[in-house]
């Protein structure tokens, strides 16, 4: 398998991660009348599923191998 290969599936997968994260089974598992350090729970959540997906991207696209 040639490593542009392995970074294109690997950033596929990411792309079906961040689609099972942000859509609607998930998000309503977040959706309660709470707030995590004075922010709404379901705010809370968007916000670290984004950064989790950028990191992840970032550690995919520069990978070395």
């Amino acid at each position: 398998m040639q490593p542009a290969e392995a970074k294109g599936q690997r950033l596929i997968a990411l792309f079906i991660l961040g689609s099972l994260l942000f859509n609607y089974p998930v998000l309503s598992l977040f959706n309660v009348p709470a707030v995590v350090f004075g922010v709404p729970v379901l705010y809370a959540f968007i916000f670290a599923a984004w950064g989790l997906l950028v990191a992840l991207m970032a550690f995919v696209v520069e990978a070395r191998r």
